[in-house]
């Protein structure tokens, strides 16, 4: 992983130590979605070619319909509380209480409105009622995801590489065996929330042996409405981005039944698996952009190279599955998941704006942009349900895939010309789309690979 990274910058060994770091810890959280990509992928066709594209559909529905509201539980304080950890180190053990106080009772709202909601609109539908009560538990196991953004801070993701990776491999293997012996479909939903508990206990052990300890956290009511005053905007972008993420699934059974969301998630799958590498990248790189934010124009020198960065990256993942769309769906789901080949095609160009719209962050959160996200977000949510409400009946799955990509577009490039505080996000974003800009990566003063800073 880091030979890869050396050639593409070429000059590695005049790089500093701290910039080893962004790509030491780049490497892990790579490793961690590939792994993630590669054993998740087959032994999620494994599941979905012995659920068949109906139990697959329900599965997916309780999946898409938790996810929904456990939006709430990171309260959009991410890239907030990391911010926080690197400017006031003396207040670690505070931030880290607080933080972990505030997501354990937006878990707890979270579980129970989803809870009350699934018995409200699917009354008659026992399977969704059980899967989703099940998967429900995964929102109070994520309240320890609090620990990550300590490591986030520190550029120490191994430690949550390993945590998670761990749970993730057990998990896998509990999936097949589960297959083997021809378990249930509410046994592959306990499987997923057997996963995230496990991956919570790795964070825990991995906190404490690493000389944290869990007893000296502590709460700041001031804190807390700091924290929850910077990050109700990220919250409720977070909640529309998952409502444009999801809704379509939910959607999709309402309208057309767990057959067609059965497709569109066995399409999805493979469209979403890609999604790790922005995260990635901007999570190992954001510090070194948001430190030279007084700096206008090596800081926009930094945006402009992760723009183009994930553009290129986006534009390769879309051309190679796109192309290939009908062989890797007969290969990997066999025909009785023909259908989701169209809709893959289709679905992975999202992509491209899902990449540009991650890589926007470090702009937002050097800026004290967020309420700005909201909006655009909001409007992004708000066209992919309309949108829906028109394509699906008409095109059924591939209409939910042609309103994800066009609300991802809005959302994530284009509303951003309709402001001057990120108009110039807007034509970074756009020029990074021009084939020929690609490679104009040699302004050497921005360059944060070969910078000490």
């Amino acid at each position: 992983m880091k030979a890869a990274l050396k050639r593409v910058t070429g000059r590695f060994d005049r790089v500093g130590p701290g910039v080893q770091r962004i790509i030491g810890n780049m490497s892990w959280l790579m490793l961690d979605r590939i792994v993630r990509m590669g054993l998740g992928l087959v032994v999620g066709v494994w599941v979905a070619r012995y659920l068949g594209p109906n139990e697959f559909g329900d599965l997916n529905f309780a999946i898409s319909f938790v996810a929904l509201f456990g939006a709430v539980v990171p309260l959009g304080l991410e890239g907030i509380v990391i911010r926080e950890l690197l400017h006031n180190v003396d207040d670690t053990s505070e931030i880290l209480g607080t933080t972990f106080t505030l997501r354990t009772a937006g878990a707890l709202i979270g579980a129970v409105l989803c809870l009350v909601m699934v018995r409200l609109t699917q009354a008659h539908d026992r399977q969704a009622l059980i899967l989703v009560s099940i998967l429900s538990l995964t929102l109070i196991f994520q309240v320890f995801d609090t620990i990550d953004l300590f490591f986030q801070s520190q550029v120490r993701s191994k430690i949550t590489v390993w945590a998670k990776n761990s749970a993730f491999v057990i998990f896998a293997i509990v999936r097949v065996v589960l297959i083997k012996r021809g378990a249930s479909v509410w046994t592959f939903a306990a499987a997923n929330s057997g996963e995230i508990a496990l991956g919570a206990i790795g964070l825990i052990i991995g906190y404490e042996v690493g000389g944290g300890e869990l007893t000296r956290w502590r709460v700041s009511s001031s804190r807390a409405l700091t924290l929850l005053k910077q990050g109700w905007p990220v919250m409720f972008s977070g909640m529309a981005v998952m409502v444009y993420m999801r809704i379509d699934t939910v959607m999709l059974k309402a309208m057309q039944g767990d057959f067609a969301v059965g497709l569109y998630a066995a399409a999805t799958k493979i469209s979403e698996v890609w999604y790790f590498i922005p995260v990635a990248i901007v999570s190992s790189v954001s510090p070194a952009i948001m430190k030279v934010k007084h700096d206008v124009a090596l800081f926009e020198s930094r945006m402009r190279k992760l723009f183009s960065a994930v553009a290129i990256t986006a534009y390769v993942i879309g051309s190679v599955v796109a192309f290939s769309s009908h062989f890797v769906i007969h290969l990997l789901y066999s025909s009785a998941y023909s259908g989701a080949a169209p809709v893959l095609a289709v679905h992975i160009w999202a992509s491209v704006f899902v990449f540009l719209g991650v890589a926007q962050s470090p702009w937002d959160l050097s800026k004290d942009l967020m309420s700005l996200s909201l909006y655009r977000t909001l409007c992004g949510a708000v066209l992919n349900i309309v949108m829906n409400l028109y394509l699906i009946p008409k095109y059924s799955a591939m209409g939910a895939a042609i309103a994800t990509v066009v609300s991802y577009a809005i959302a994530s490039v284009f509303a951003n010309a309709f402001s001057a505080k990120t108009r110039p996000v807007f034509y970074m974003q756009m020029r990074s789309l021009i084939p020929a800009k690609f490679w104009d990566l040699s302004d050497e003063r921005g360059d944060m690979l070969h910078s000490g800073r």
